[in-house]
Parts: structure tokens; C-alpha cells; sequence
């Protein structure tokens, strides 16, 4: 069993910020709910997860409808500061769930097949990947920022499997990785500039990320291939928002 940490303390972009009153990201109504709820249910869900906490304005959150034994904690400046408050909330060096708030198309079976993949290597730091016929299969026309390897082409999930020994270390070049997530480009010239030649001829292989980012990092570093389309869905823009509704709008 895994405990896990939900992100929610970002605040809306100033174009999401024109479709909804929220000023936190988390919050954004969908299907008469805010975003994050969705997330803390999918987690619930799992039959691998324990414990659940929320990290964001401790004062907004606590007017959501959580699953039962759901914690709120206050979230930090950065996002490896939620991420520190929350591992210290935890208190034990498992490996730790770690979702963002605004995948609220996440399911229990997304969960369950990314922390089952997990449980089958070694690592420190497991993020998953979504193959691009995958997410365009299950949602046409939505668009994404997609990486092409030797393997395919994929776009990032929204779930990281985390060692929380790891976090301090791995503090200053986690928070770059993260803030350029969106450009792969910029990705690459931090992982250097033979990275960037073989990544523009399409020859860096899934293995070869793994290794460079191990390397960069000083951890072990292991990519997740999912076949779930939902944990690459992530609310960041007008079109994204519009997607979820529709995709609830359906479900109702």
C-alpha cells in the first residue's frame, strides 16, 4: 500500500482565470464539484492506496466533499516545498504517490496499473508516459505536448512515484525539470547537447532518458508506459477545461 499526496495549491493561469471564479486551480468547478476532488476519489478508489493527503489554501479545501480520512495540509512557495511539507505529513521513507489536482479524469485502474507497473523494477523516482495513439484513441482532436523517441511518441502523466530520501537532493534540478515539463527542447539542453541532436534525429530511446536523467539527478530514475490516456489529461488551458466538462457531460 502507498500513501499519497495531492498538489493543489497552484493558482489559476490568466486564461483559465476567464471561465472560472477560483483563483486556485484546484478549485475549478467541474460537474458541480471542484477539480480536485475527482483526483482524491480516483486515489481512494485504488485498492493500493492508503492514505491521502491535500496540500494547498488549507481554508478553501476544507469546503470540498474528500473521501473519509483525507488530510489537508498547507502547501509551500514551490512545488518541492509542498512536496517536502507533505513527505515530513507522511512520516515514513516509502516510496509516495505524488498526483497533481488537475487530472480529474484520473480512474482507480490508471492508478492501480501505474503502481502495479512500479512494483516490478527498482527505483528511485517512477514517471509515467502515454503513447500518442493512445491519448489521441481516447480523446481525439485533444491536443498535448508530445515527445518523439525511438520507441514512439509519448506525452508526460501526472503521477510520480517518489522515494522521499531523494527530495532534498534532488531539490534544485527537479524544480527546472518541472517548470519546463511543457517544453522538451529545453528538457534536452539541460540534459545536454548530445541529448538535443539525437532528440531532433528521433534516436534517443526510452532507456537513454532513463539513464541521463539518473545520471543528472543521482538517483534511479524509471519510465512508466501507461495505457491510460487520463493521466496525461491535465486542466492547463481554456480547450482542457472544455474537454473534462464535456467528457462529465457525457458520463451524467
Amino acid at each position: 500500500m502507498y500513501d499519497a499526496i495531492i498538489l493543489a495549491g497552484g493558482e489559476n493561469s490568466e486564461e483559465l482565470s476567464k471561465y472560472t471564479p477560483h483563483c486556485y486551480e484546484a478549485l475549478i468547478d467541474i460537474a458541480g464539484k471542484p477539480m480536485v476532488t475527482f483526483v482524491a476519489e480516483a486515489l481512494a478508489a485504488s485498492r493500493h492506496v492508503e492514505r491521502i493527503f491535500v496540500l494547498g489554501p488549507v481554508a478553501e479545501l476544507a469546503g470540498c466533499d474528500f473521501p473519509p480520512g483525507t488530510e489537508i495540509l498547507m502547501s509551500g512557495p514551490t512545488i518541492i516545498d509542498t512536496i517536502r511539507i507533505g513527505m515530513r505529513g507522511i512520516g515514513h521513507s516509502r516510496p509516495v504517490l505524488v498526483a497533481t489536482a488537475d487530472i480529474p479524469l484520473l480512474t482507480a485502474e490508471a492508478v492501480n496499473d501505474f503502481l502495479i507497473q512500479c512494483g516490478r523494477t527498482e527505483a528511485d523516482l517512477y514517471y509515467p508516459i502515454v503513447p500518442k495513439e493512445v491519448n489521441e484513441r481516447r480523446f481525439p482532436g485533444n491536443k498535448r505536448t508530445y515527445v518523439r523517441l525511438r520507441e514512439g511518441v509519448y506525452t508526460g502523466g501526472n503521477l510520480f512515484l517518489v522515494n522521499p530520501a531523494i527530495v532534498d537532493q534532488c531539490a534544485l534540478v527537479a524544480e527546472r525539470f518541472i517548470a519546463e515539463r511543457k517544453h522538451p527542447l529545453v528538457l534536452c539542453r539541460m540534459l545536454g547537447w548530445s541529448f538535443v541532436i539525437r532528440f531532433l534525429l528521433g534516436a534517443l530511446g526510452l532507456k537513454d532518458v532513463e539513464q541521463r536523467v539518473s545520471e543528472l539527478l543521482g538517483v534511479r530514475g524509471a519510465v512508466v508506459k501507461s495505457p491510460y490516456a487520463e493521466l496525461g489529461i491535465d486542466v492547463d488551458k481554456p480547450s482542457d477545461l472544455e474537454l473534462v466538462r464535456a467528457t462529465f457531460s457525457l458520463r451524467a
